[in-house]
């Protein structure tokens, strides 16, 4: 699945989309994680990036390790849609940013939920990049209200701006 459009993307969103395919594959094709995630980095037509590559692994396991706390939140935060209800693409988001808020203290919130709409943009529609917006932001305040994000409010990181 190709992102659309052109031109240079900063390499912690080349990371995202990494990761959001390899979640893909995954979700969709069962198997082996860390086969799919080796597979998946030796497919993609690109130059090798150390640091990306991490981070997009990073974000793979992470999400793949806690579906139990991220998909109650996504379920409690998406009135009539259970997560598996939703579309593949649509849910893989919300779990990427959602795994972000709960354990990426270095990239802000509105930079996660930022992401997570180009995501959408790039990956579904214009349609699921607002509902995408609503919920993590549903996500987002109950999330600092009970102390839970990992990010604290307005915290900036020059390398995650431009993400």
């Amino acid at each position: 699945m190709p992102p659309r459009g052109q031109g240079r993307r900063p390499l912690r969103r080349q990371a995202r989309e990494s990761a959001l395919q390899a979640l893909y594959q995954w979700e969709v094709g069962g198997g082996d994680l860390d086969e799919i995630v080796a597979t998946s980095w030796a497919l993609q037509a690109r130059s090798i990036d150390p640091d990306r590559d991490r981070f997009a692994s990073r974000l793979v396991r992470g999400v793949a390790g806690d579906l139990a706390r991220i998909d109650p939140l996504i379920a409690s935060h998406t009135t009539h849609w259970r997560p598996e209800r939703l579309a593949v693409v649509d849910r893989l988001i919300l779990r990427l940013a959602v795994h972000e808020l709960l354990h990426d203290a270095a990239t802000p919130p509105a930079v996660v939920i930022n992401e997570a709409i180009e995501l959408a943009r790039t990956f579904s529609s214009v349609e699921a990049a607002g509902f995408i917006n609503g919920v993590l932001d549903a996500i987002r305040r109950d999330l600092e209200a009970d102390g839970a994000l990992a990010a604290a409010p307005g915290s900036s990181s020059s390398a995650d701006t431009e993400s």
